[in-house]
């Protein structure tokens, strides 16, 4: 990739919001024996997984290319849902993986870890409780009540590579939310919305995170990631409903999250379904 520095464009346009530092990151997250090979900041763009998908298509990024938009306008979420906010509001970056090693029928575990690697990075640099909403929401507390400030979508880049992208609220205020339900860092009372450092957090997290992963083979348990996951996820102990594929739905309580990385979910009659794709909806507190 061409790293080209956003905060050239536009510089003082809005200066509650200012621009990220391309350089500043690059310098601080890429290391000879680290993950990330490099960090480009664009301006605009319809949706950074989409160009990093593209991009590994043609050889043209490798493992650790990381692509930062200080806008999308295009921003995906998960089963087709689109992902809108204000210009330089948000953190929305992709990366690239090739978690070469590990069997592929554990790269369903990369937006749980993903999950958990945000989770811990905005906990720390943004001083705000965080949980996780199977499969890939980042909750906040707004006012007593959980909203979702951030979300993870996964998708495959060719045979040997997933793009990982993530989306974050970061100084959205109220009248800017897409939906009630939204939230963002600043209304959960973020000690720091500097984006520059919340980013450096949360990539370091995901670095260390997919670091002991890979390590252990892509096994959860050896890990540590799915005793963790399971600790931060605020699905497990409530009654939800799981909207599934095919215009199915099932009610019960969400009590585990398996070796596959799927909510295992107790009905009513006594059947404990282990659930793979779907919406989930938190129908009433755990």
């Amino acid at each position: 990739m061409t790293p080209r520095d956003a905060s050239d464009d536009s510089r003082w346009s809005d200066l509650e919001r200012p621009p990220l530092n391309g350089s500043a990151l690059r310098r601080a997250l890429v290391r000879a024996d680290g993950l990330w090979c490099d960090v480009e900041v664009v301006q605009r763009t319809g949706s950074t997984n989409s160009d990093l998908v593209a991009l590994a298509a043609k050889g043209g990024a490798e493992e650790g290319a990381v692509l930062v938009a200080e806008e999308q306008t295009a921003g995906k979420g998960r089963l087709d849902r689109q992902w809108t906010a204000p210009p330089r509001s948000g953190l929305f970056f992709s990366v690239l993986l090739k978690p070469t090693g590990v069997p592929v029928t554990r790269w369903g575990w990369l937006p749980l870890l993903t999950g958990v690697a945000v989770a811990t990075g905005l906990s720390r640099a943004a001083g705000v409780d965080t949980a996780l909403k199977w499969p890939n929401d980042v909750l906040v507390t707004v006012g007593g009540e959980e909203r979702k400030a951030g979300g993870i979508l996964a998708e495959r880049a060719g045979d040997d590579g997933v793009v990982v992208g993530v989306g974050i609220n970061v100084t959205l205020k109220e009248e800017e939310l897409p939906v009630p339900q939204a939230g963002s860092l600043a209304l959960a009372g973020a000690v720091s919305t500097d984006r520059d450092p919340l980013l450096r957090a949360v990539l370091r997290s995901l670095e260390d995170w997919y670091g002991r992963w890979r390590s252990a083979g892509g096994d959860p348990a050896v890990s540590g990631l799915q005793e963790t996951y399971a600790a931060g996820c605020a699905t497990l102990g409530r009654v939800v409903r799981a909207e599934l594929p095919g215009d199915r739905s099932l009610v019960g309580e969400a009590v585990a999250v398996d070796g596959d990385g799927r909510l295992v979910i107790a009905t009513e009659e006594g059947v404990q379904e282990p659930v793979g794709a779907g919406d989930i909806v938190h129908l009433r507190p755990a």
